[in-house]
């Protein structure tokens, strides 16, 4: 058994492999897609990988392939009709009976197949609070959705600087999900929004976990509550979230704040829950701990879900860092890429 992480960067992807059991020796090939800004990637149902670009000349495009090597691009790909501009894509997600592209300007589209068609998700991306939706720094962007691992029904969006909206039939309507989150942005028509959500992940007990501009926090009931959960770690400012699927340890990469966003110190750190969100303690045997001003963004880091769990997380300044061991020790691989995007970590 191997794993492939697909690393996109500002100018195209790069393929880390391992056909290491214990992931100890890896290879690094690319670019592919070479000068396009690689957002995002997935693996589809039926085996197929899928990888978003952004072109500043072509716009943004959906690819397809059996290998991580050869790409097909997709003809019938996300399109919003005239008045609305799709600039990037930022999420690719998986979902019973298809998977979900969410995009910028704000909405999702959703196709059985990657091949297309892909069809826009109207209950969302025509929302009666639509008009008073605003951009966070990176945007108006819908960059994460989540589905219940035990209700495919039920699925999650993050629209920042909107907020969490939560599906309960599937994705045909949406509704604002964001109490106990302090508004980033007030608008008294539309007291539900205005949150600026920038990560979001979900446990297999159903357990929700939101990184926003404003603090971390948990909910318990699906979102329709927010706490906030704090404890040990340097900042509730921060990007990264992700889920250990099989012990649903969650990881974090805090930020020194808001205004500074850099690692705490120049000092790389991970932070891992394993009791809810209760409490966090930091991982850093094998990260740089001097000098290292940099970033990770929200779709920069990603775990493969074996046993145990290999966490995988790129910088801004294109560094790459990986752990074969829940985050206890870390592997930097050698070499400098572009300011990485997106890390997807995928078990072939």
């Amino acid at each position: 058994m191997g794993v492939a992480v697909l690393i996109g960067t500002d100018k195209g992807a790069f393929i880390l492999r391992s056909q290491d059991e214990m992931r100890t020796s890896w290879v690094l090939t690319g670019p592919v897609f070479r000068g396009w800004k690689v957002s995002a990637a997935a693996r589809a149902a039926n085996g197929q990988f899928i990888a978003a670009t952004t072109s500043y000349v072509y716009g943004a495009l959906l690819h397809v392939s059996d290998d991580l090597q050869h790409w097909t691009a997709v003809e019938a790909g996300p399109r919003y009709a005239p008045g609305r501009k799709l600039e990037q894509i930022w999420t690719l997600a998986p979902v019973k009976g298809g998977i979900y592209a969410g995009v910028s300007e704000a909405g999702l589209f959703h196709a059985v197949d990657p091949a297309g068609p892909w069809e826009p998700v109207k209950g969302l991306n025509d929302h009666g609070s639509r008009s008073a939706w605003q951009p966070g720094l990176g945007g108006l962007c819908a960059h994460v959705v989540l589905e219940n691992p035990r209700n495919s029904q039920q699925r999650w969006c993050g629209i920042s600087a909107v907020g969490v909206f939560r599906s309960e039939d599937g994705g045909t309507t949406w509704h604002p999900k964001n109490e106990g989150i302090p508004r980033a942005i007030q608008d008294p028509t539309f007291p539900d929004i205005g949150t600026c959500v920038h990560g979001l992940a979900i446990t297999n007990s159903g357990v929700l976990f939101r990184q926003d501009h404003v603090g971390l926090f948990r909910s318990r009931d699906g979102a329709d509550t927010w706490q906030q959960i704090e404890d040990g770690t340097p900042s509730g400012f921060g990007f990264a979230v992700r889920v250990d699927p099989g012990t649903d340890d969650v990881f974090i990469f805090p930020l020194q704040s808001d205004e500074y966003r850099l690692a705490p110190q120049g000092a790389m750190a991970v932070y891992r829950t394993r009791n809810g969100g209760d409490s966090w303690v930091p991982l850093r045997a094998g990260l740089p701990q001097s000098n290292a001003w940099t970033s990770v963004l929200r779709g920069a880091m990603d775990v493969d879900g074996l046993s145990p769990c290999g966490v995988y997380f790129g910088t801004t300044s294109g560094t790459v860092h990986l752990s074969a061991d829940r985050g206890e020790t870390w592997q930097n691989i050698s070499g400098i890429l572009p300011r990485i995007l997106c890390v997807k970590a995928f078990v072939l």
